[in-house]
């Protein structure tokens, strides 16, 4: 293997362990799938700065990584959260997740046509869909009203005009 493609390997990495998160959503295990997505979130924080590092960065590895992030950060935890608690909701929950990840699709596409410096543009879908990850972690006997509520918010900063410092 070539050392150059080392960043899309990650960013790969980020993706299949976004799928198993899903993966393990369907089968009802939710604190562990909720512990993939915090994984692919690592794996996310490496990837890009790895590729810039190694000045190996491509049009091609941020497409890839958007990609990877709607699976992982998107997909994942609205499912995760669908499954979790959001479906005792009926259609509103259905509504819910279907927002969720039209509005990281949304984020990610905006995101890679704009030329922002020192900040982003809304809440990154990485942060967005943690968080997702963090409420199934920890909200427990919360009635599915409040983890919706909280899903809603996370949806509509993605797509907000806050400015978020890069770190």
């Amino acid at each position: 293997m070539r050392i150059e493609v080392l960043p899309n390997v990650i960013t790969g990495a980020n993706l299949v362990v976004g799928m198993l998160a899903v993966i393990y959503a369907v089968q009802g295990r939710y604190v562990t799938g909720a512990i993939m997505i915090l994984v692919a979130a690592v794996l996310d924080r490496f990837d890009g700065k790895l590729a810039r590092k190694m000045g190996t960065n491509s049009e091609f590895g941020k497409e890839l990584d958007s990609l990877a992030d709607l699976i992982s950060f998107g997909v994942a935890p609205a499912l995760t959260a669908y499954l979790w608690k959001l479906n005792d909701l009926g259609l509103p929950g259905i509504l819910l997740i279907i927002l969720f990840v039209l509005c990281g699709a949304l984020r990610l596409a905006r995101f890679n046509v704009m030329d922002v410096t020192g900040h982003f543009l809304g809440v990154p879908i990485t942060i967005a869909g943690s968080f997702v990850a963090i409420i199934v972690l920890a909200a427990g006997q919360s009635p599915p009203y409040v983890s919706g509520l909280m899903v809603l918010v996370l949806a509509l900063l993605m797509i907000s005009s806050i400015k978020i410092p890069k770190l």
